[in-house]
């Protein structure tokens, strides 16, 4: 154990908690292992045909060439004027941005101008090799520069010269290093524990790699497909991050009971709402391509899934704090050491709903923008299916966390008392026990006296 579990097992449980504890982990195992035998994904999952993807280097930037233009403005220029002066225009402005890339790409980069790129391509067949491809171009589209690391799409069976085009940027890098970041400061904060907790958040990872999206995709029920996931992933990073233990354990059955109630909630409103999946682009398309998907059911899976992070942060904190006052007033009680608890867990909840809610909205803040622009009202943005669905995470998830501090809360304080109950009233009789003896004496002394 490490210096974070100083009180865990201060107060050794009873057989009873021990028995009843195994009662529910043991079972809870063999079925999370039952489901994972039983759901893992087999033969070959549904694909799409997608063109391969490639690093490069953006070495030279220009206007475009002539003809290349001239057919790529066209389309653009039809409707709005003759081809020729559009032409013009175009190359007008593609001679003012040759002029500023040449310096190395240091101008502006108007978004209706049309360029083309030199690139050397860094991965994939082709390594090495330099190609001239379109750059992107019009409202709203990225601006490249000379130097800038591109990722290049590939058509296969396509000439070299047509066969790539540009993406997006690379973004392996910053990313990485953000990922050294937060794990040097998890380490440097928590030490030990917070190594063990990168260990848990690897195997949550690799469980969804591995098993829920491949089973998700091979067309298995989305719900029992999370719910054994979701297990697996709970039961790994809890006893990884929190060490075996009764209290991990309490948080553990703590977090079940919370995900059981979040995933029914879910099914009925999911259910009740009438979502369809179909304004969710991802969704639609991922329909298309399979028909057996049960789309209604990934949003709910989603949400099974999304709450348990939100809910085993609860529960932790929660086993925690019983414990800890436990430790601090050895002769509380067990209704006491709930009180104080709930008092902790409200400010928690209060909190945690809050973050919850407004995680949810900032995903849907572009949505809610559009909304704004087009002057849809308040209800009818709400009640569309887009916001809906993030309504209902947002409320079912937190309706998850709400049930959650009680029911953890309790468990906390029947675990951590039912092992000294008779000890902490032994005390208390101790305690009593002289001052009981003591107006005997008085009694017996007071007529002897004579006064």
């Amino acid at each position: 154990m490490t210096g974070a579990h100083l009180h865990q097992e201060a107060t050794p449980a009873s057989p009873r908690v021990r028995a009843f504890v195994l009662s529910v982990l043991i079972p809870l195992i063999m079925l999370t292992i039952a489901g994972l035998v039983v759901l893992w994904p087999s033969g070959e999952a549904p694909s799409i045909e997608a063109g391969d993807r490639v690093d490069a280097e953006i070495i030279d930037l220009r206007p475009c060439a002539a003809a290349g233009g001239a057919s790529s403005q066209s389309g653009d220029t039809d409707s709005g004027g003759a081809e020729g002066s559009g032409g013009t225009e175009g190359g007008g402005a593609g001679d003012e941005e040759g002029g500023g890339t040449g310096d190395g790409g240091g101008g502006g980069q108007p978004g209706t101008t049309c360029l083309e790129a030199d690139v050397l391509i860094e991965s994939g067949p082709d390594e090495g090799l330099e190609v001239v491809v379109p750059v992107p171009y019009g409202v709203g589209a990225p601006q490249f520069e000379i130097g800038d690391k591109v990722v290049l799409t590939a058509t296969r069976d396509v000439p070299l010269e047509s066969r790539y085009e540009i993406t997006e940027f690379q973004r392996g890098t910053p990313l990485l290093w953000l990922g050294i970041i937060f794990a040097v400061a998890v380490v440097l904060l928590s030490r030990w524990k917070g190594l063990a907790a990168l260990v848990g958040l690897g195997i949550s990872v690799l469980i969804i790699v591995f098993f829920l999206l491949p089973a998700l995709l091979a067309g298995q029920n989305p719900l029992p497909v999370a719910v054994v996931g979701a297990s697996a992933i709970m039961i790994a990073t809890l006893y990884m991050s929190h060490g075996v233990s009764i209290r991990t354990s309490v948080a553990l059955i703590g977090t079940l009971i919370s995900l059981t109630l979040t995933g029914l909630l879910g099914a009925l409103f999911t259910e009740l709402s009438q979502f369809t999946g179909l304004f969710d682009e991802s969704l639609a398309y991922i329909g298309l391509v399979d028909a057996e998907l049960d789309v209604r059911g990934l949003l709910l899976a989603g949400l099974v899934v999304g709450a348990l992070g939100v809910l085993d942060d609860t529960t932790v904190t929660q086993t925690a704090t019983v414990w800890e006052l436990a430790a601090a007033d050895p002769t509380s009680s067990r209704r006491k050491l709930f009180a104080s608890g709930m008092r902790v867990g409200r400010e928690h909840v209060a909190a945690t709903v809050n973050t919850l809610v407004l995680a949810y909205v900032g995903a849907s803040l572009p949505l809610l923008m559009l909304f704004s622009v087009t002057g849809m009202g308040m209800t009818d943005a709400l009640t569309s299916e887009q916001v809906a669905q993030e309504v209902v995470r947002g409320l079912v998830g937190s309706l998850g966390i709400i049930a959650a501090v009680p029911v953890t809360t309790g468990l906390a304080a029947l675990a951590v008392r039912q092992g000294d109950t008779h000890r902490v009233a032994g005390r208390r009789r101790r305690r009593g026990g002289p001052s009981g003896a003591d107006r005997p004496a008085t009694a017996e002394t007071g007529p002897g006296s004579g006064t």
